[in-house]
């Protein structure tokens, strides 16, 4: 009997990593060619002369900070990712089905990225790409708090206090951006776009918590 249950547990085990796997496959291949098209709009004009070529890297500016914004967000999200599949090594039903919304609010990036490059002086195009933030961070929140109640596969840690740094990074993310879609339209785009500067310090804090608590560092 208990031989039969070892084979069940692992059998279990293996599919977890495989659905583990095939998630992480799947996430890595939209997140490397999200990442990739955000390159297309960083292009100069061959056979300019040496005023004109100026212009057009001046020019340029707006699209390569646009370009490393959205990299640095992309970049957080995979790492965030990697992280949670290992603290819900298997998502089914709902939780799964988030995982697909989410995986396709990565691939739009490049699009409200293109936005905010060619339009950052009109609330709009800051509200848009403000508002992608916020939605997509909601949707890998929604992914992770439903892998985590509705399998009996989540780890002890996503609903420790890991897990729960977890969900304040990504809830705390989620309502700064989405803050900043009022104050792009009452004070000014430019305004809004710095409010984003107070990511760095978020990220940094709940991180440090998050590593802390993992190694039973938390006071």
């Amino acid at each position: 009997m208990s031989d039969a249950r070892t084979a069940d547990e692992k059998a279990d085990e293996k599919a977890d990593e495989k659905s583990a796997d095939r998630l992480t496959t799947l996430s890595d291949g939209i997140f490397a060619i999200a990442m990739t098209l955000l390159v297309l709009d960083l292009h100069v004009e061959p056979g300019l002369d040496k005023d004109a070529f100026t212009d057009a890297v001046r020019q340029a500016l707006p699209d390569l900070g646009a370009y490393a914004l959205s990299f640095t967000i992309l970049a957080g999200f995979w790492r965030d990712h990697r992280l949670i599949v290992r603290l819900v090594p298997r998502f089914e039903g709902v939780a799964l089905r988030f995982a697909l919304m989410w995986l396709g609010a990565i691939a739009l990036v490049p699009f409200p990225t293109a936005l905010l490059s060619e339009c950052a002086a009109r609330p709009l195009a800051v509200a848009v790409y403000a508002g992608m933030v916020a939605v997509t961070n909601l949707l890998e929140l929604a992914m992770f708090l439903t892998g985590r109640r509705q399998t009996e596969h989540a780890t002890e840690a996503s609903r420790s206090e890991v897990g729960r740094a977890v969900t304040a990074d990504l809830a705390s993310t989620a309502a700064l951006f989405a803050a900043t879609v009022p104050v792009a339209f009452l004070v000014s785009p430019p305004a809004a776009m710095w409010c984003w500067l107070a990511l760095v310090p978020i990220k940094l804090i709940h991180r440090k918590r998050a590593t802390a608590r993992r190694h039973g560092r938390a006071s």
